[in-house]
């Protein structure tokens, strides 16, 4: 399919089921015309179609990579915006677009030999080598369960590739192949983090999972019951050297921590390592000059909170020793180079803004994206590093995200949203950045012809001085002297960003959902807590040991604060409603702020912290340490703690086979409201559910439940008329 054809025909095929009216599910809203006019389109919205495939708004690409040759991006999507994806690519300037047949997919995946000529990847149990663009591929090795992609050494003769956990090599001129390792019965399988001293070692890695325990989360659906055992726990891990002519093996690290990054100079003569420990309360980076056998500690840095493994990053320059890494030590996450002999430290940048994204665009230039202009917005910059000049690569105010650099490092491909634009892909010259060029058009046509109404945006101060990020939808029709019910949407996760210039990249559902809530008179409301990302360490770290409280005191700050100021808000008719973190939110706020809340709805919820603990201890022990040494942070933070006096109204809804949140969350929350007497709750479980939902409508019962349940507790006589 053309990019044209892309751009200007493509129309969204709406279902072929009789769909109910609104005017049937929901009452009618009293709309003017002039109402009608500022949001065409929205008067024919239904429940039931922002659920159904295909979907309104269109399914986002998906960033994969540059192709090997860096003539295209490659992404995933669904040009008929359905779920099930295929692999895509566009040319540079966007002017061809098409579906990737099945025998090039793997190319954009494939490893690179260091001069360009060639690629390997894995296939059906096999090592192929290709020409750059994917033609002329051979099978050059065959083997039982052949396992990731191959691994080019600096001469780009020979391959290292995982046969059965085991490291093996294939010398591509003369065929001569070698196993490397040889595991013991019940040791770690091997993984290959590269070449080292040009073609003599390899860097591997073993994560040692056996002490792990087995969690379960039965299936009820299938004939018989399936008990669902997974394993849960937190790796151990080896770093080693091996020498690729006869074996020997060499620790260089060992220990319970989590990897972060590594990487080899271009030399190959030194290896990065950045780890942090389980708790994630220490972060060390490690310099190993491979030719001495000598290491370092390059950097290191502490935190009560807990370090957040997706801010830092860390990589050597394509050319020479010098090195970057990204650290909060300053409050926000910033840029520092370093050399591998841990001389000349700098940081790069400064000040009180984050850097979510930075890569090397040459020997001496960095390109990154950061929050330098708001927290809503980001924007792309480059800066020498020897001299400090910085040049703003993007003009639009916009949120970016998704960012890859091409082979080349001349070109950054990424994301881009604004208000009620949907992300659709941008490509963006390093050299001459006087424009953006878009490279898709994925938004259907159903979809643009609704006026969407754009949230207002705000920055607040909380009680203790904090600043605040808030948007809010108002009602349609809004006449500032009336009062109207309020629904605050919290988002999921803890760690995550949902308040920014833009479209929804979490929650595009919930964000149609609300427009819906407008129409009907509502005024939904979302903050980014205390915990939310993009606002530096201490906003993220304040919630460590006690889960809920800051959260909680931040959203009903954000309440007051319009009240206040504005004066729309029905204070007496306040609802909340959220999934995984924000289910946990909406129970914690409704036994904690019974004043202001008076219902809410869980989705998902995580009511008991020490059940996560045992499903997730990589999430939990950061944030609230072990229920062993800490059971009062457990004790404090967990809705279920409260449950015995929870006196408003809550509906529970839950998968039965969530693997996430596990559904005895649900189990153990309505068992104690039970025991307590409480009789003022609803609850629905989905059977068939994880904790991603897929089925239309398993959503649609959902939020149908939970529109039925804010009209049945937020609507006043007054409000219902």
């Amino acid at each position: 399919m053309s990019f044209l054809y892309a751009r200007t025909m493509f129309k969204l095929a709406l279902p072929k089921v009789l769909i109910l009216s609104l005017l049937f599910i929901f009452p009618a809203a009293n709309q003017n015309a002039s109402a009608q006019q500022a949001y065409a389109g929205l008067d024919t919205l239904q429940l039931k179609t922002i659920f159904d495939e295909p979907f309104l708004p269109g399914l986002r690409p998906s960033i994969i990579n540059f192709s090997p040759i860096g003539n295209h991006v490659h992404f995933s999507w669904n040009d008929s915006s359905y779920a099930e994806t295929g692999q895509y690519r566009v040319n540079l300037n966007g002017e061809l677009l098409e579906k990737v047949d099945e025998d090039n997919e793997r190319t954009v995946r494939a490893s690179v030999s260091p001069n360009r000529s060639s690629i390997a990847y894995t296939r059906d149990n096999a090592v192929f080598v290709a020409n750059m663009d994917g033609s002329g591929a051979r099978q050059v090795f065959s083997a039982s369960r052949v396992a990731g992609n191959p691994q080019w050494s600096a001469d780009s003769r020979r391959l290292a590739f995982v046969v059965d956990g085991d490291v093996w090599t294939l010398h591509l001129e003369n065929a001569e192949v070698r196993q490397v390792t040889s595991r013991e019965d019940g040791e770690p399988r091997f993984n290959i983090r590269g070449w080292a001293l040009g073609d003599e070692k390899l860097i591997l890695q073993q994560t040692d999972t056996s002490h792990y325990t087995e969690v379960f989360f039965p299936e009820y659906v299938p004939e018989f019951v399936q008990p669902g055992g997974s394993n849960r726990g937190q790796p151990h891990i080896t770093l080693l050297t091996a020498s690729v002519e006869n074996g020997e093996t060499e620790v260089l690290f060992e220990g319970d921590y989590y990897l972060l990054n590594n990487d080899i100079s271009a030399d190959g003569r030194y290896f990065l390592l950045d780890v942090t420990d389980h708790a994630m309360k220490k972060r060390e980076l490690f310099s190993y000059d491979l030719s001495t056998g000598d290491s370092i500690t390059i950097f290191s840095e502490t935190t009560e909170g807990w370090i957040y493994p997706s801010l830092m990053m860390a990589s050597f320059a394509p050319d020479g020793t010098t090195m970057f890494f990204t650290s909060e030590e300053s409050g926000f996450n910033h840029i520092y180079t370093i050399r591998a002999d841990g001389s000349r430290q700098t940081r790069v940048t400064s000040g009180n803004y984050e850097i979510d994204w930075v890569e090397w665009a040459g020997a001496n230039t960095l390109v990154f994206s950061s929050t330098e202009r708001d927290p809503g917005l980001r924007g792309l910059f480059s800066i020498n590093i020897n001299t400090r000049s910085r040049t703003r690569l993007t003009e639009k105010e916009a949120f970016r995200y998704n960012f890859r650099i091409s082979p080349d490092r001349r070109y950054i491909a990424y994301m881009r949203t604004t208000w009620n634009q949907p992300g659709e892909m941008y490509l963006l010259d390093i050299r001459r950045p006087d424009q953006e060029v878009r490279l898709t058009n994925s938004v259907p046509e159903r979809f643009a012809q609704i006026e969407w109404q754009q949230p207002e945006y705000y920055r607040f101060t909380g009680r203790d001085s904090t600043r605040i990020s808030m948007d809010v939808l108002k009602p349609h029709n809004f006449n500032e002297d009336e009062k109207y019910p309020v629904v605050v949407f919290v988002h999921g996760a803890g760690s995550l960003q949902n308040v920014f210039q833009g479209w929804s990249i979490s929650y595009p559902r919930e964000y149609m959902f609300h427009q819906i809530l407008n129409r009907e008179g509502y005024v939904v409301v979302e903050v980014d807590y205390r915990h939310s990302t993009g606002y530096g360490r201490d906003f993220r770290e304040d919630v460590t040991n006690w889960m809920g409280r800051y959260e909680l005191n931040d959203i009903v700050d954000g309440l007051n604060y319009l009240d206040e100021n504005y004066g729309y808000l029905d204070m007496d008719n306040i609802g909340l409603y959220g999934g995984s973190y924000g289910g946990f939110m909406a129970l914690y706020a409704l036994s904690h702020e019974p004043d202001i809340f008076k219902a809410g709805a869980a989705l998902r919820a995580v009511t008991n912290w020490e059940n996560y603990y045992h499903a997730n201890p990589g999430y939990t022990r950061p944030r609230l340490g072990t229920p062993e040494e800490n059971p009062e942070h457990y004790e404090r933070s967990s809705p279920i703690s409260f449950a015995d006096s929870l006196s408003r109204p809550a509906i529970i809804l839950h998968g039965l086979i969530d693997d996430n949140v596990g559904f005895q969350d649900a189990a153990q929350y309505i068992d104690r409201l039970i025991k307590s007497g409480n009789t003022d709750f609803e609850m629905m479980m989905y059977p068939s559910e994880r904790h991603g939902y897929v089925d239309p409508n398993a959503w649609h019962d959902q939020y149908l439940r939970i529109f039925n349940f804010f009209e049945k507790h937020l609507r006043t006589e007054s409000n219902q008329q």
